[in-house]
């Protein structure tokens, strides 16, 4: 079973993947601090930390409006480049880099996550936050990932997870499902995108399911933490 956004007969989930943050893009940031009460920062301030010393350049898959890669871009060393499948996505996010003065540390492109255009080995590392979900296939996704980065590189992946333990497993559910959706649409004006967002959510392979789909991928050194009472994780694997 695979959730998509819209349902549309004819379109593959990556088209409706793009129309979708295309049609929310204006209002995307907006949306992500109010509805996650600006933890979503902390928590990629967290998947910046993860990256060593010796990483010079790294591929932010799923950018977005590029909220990852302008963490990341705390460390002048680094050099970013965010790929996303949304036009309207990017645009923003090259509007932040040109007001914060980071467009010589960070480009952005638009690419699908499952074709990069990008030479074997050419990363050090590479990052996706809140992405995963969106791809048409999740190992094809994994595995552009991997071919892109040198021997020994990184991927780190962010993303939502189910909690399990009262009482923030019935909290998060009724925020999720109920709240988030109808504040989505009042706001976006999009009445299916945040209904769509706790569906991939409750199919996505979390835990020690995805751990084993990084495996299956030929990743080494596979783990996983939980983060905020089990509401996101942290992945990171080795090629």
């Amino acid at each position: 079973m695979k959730a998509t956004p819209y349902n549309i007969q004819g379109k593959s989930k990556a088209d409706e993947v793009e129309l979708m943050f295309n049609n929310i893009a204006p209002k995307y940031d907006l949306l992500n601090n109010l509805l996650s009460v600006g933890i979503d920062k902390i928590w990629r301030k967290k998947v910046a930390k993860i990256l060593t010393s010796d990483t010079k350049n790294v591929l932010d898959v799923a950018t977005g409006t590029g909220e990852l890669a302008i963490e990341i871009a705390k460390n002048k060393n680094i050099r970013i480049t965010g790929i996303d499948i949304s036009q309207g996505m990017l645009d923003i996010g090259i509007i932040k880099l040109k007001n914060q003065n980071l467009s010589h540390q960070i480009k952005l492109i638009k690419a699908d996550s499952e074709k990069l255009p990008f030479n074997d080995n050419s990363f050090d590392a590479s990052t996706v936050a809140f992405g995963v979900r969106n791809f048409e296939h999740l190992e094809q996704g994994l595995l552009e990932m991997k071919r892109v980065i040198k021997e020994g590189g990184k991927i780190i992946v962010l993303e939502f997870s189910k909690p399990k333990k009262f009482p923030v497993k019935q909290l998060f559910n009724f925020y999720f499902k109920t709240i988030m959706p109808s504040l989505g649409k009042t706001i976006s004006k999009d009445s299916r995108a945040y209904s769509y967002l706790p569906e991939s959510v409750q199919l996505f392979p979390e835990g020690d399911e995805f751990i084993n789909v990084l495996k299956t991928c030929g990743f080494k050194d596979c783990k996983s933490k939980k983060l905020s009472f089990g509401i996101a994780s942290i992945y990171s694997a080795t090629k």
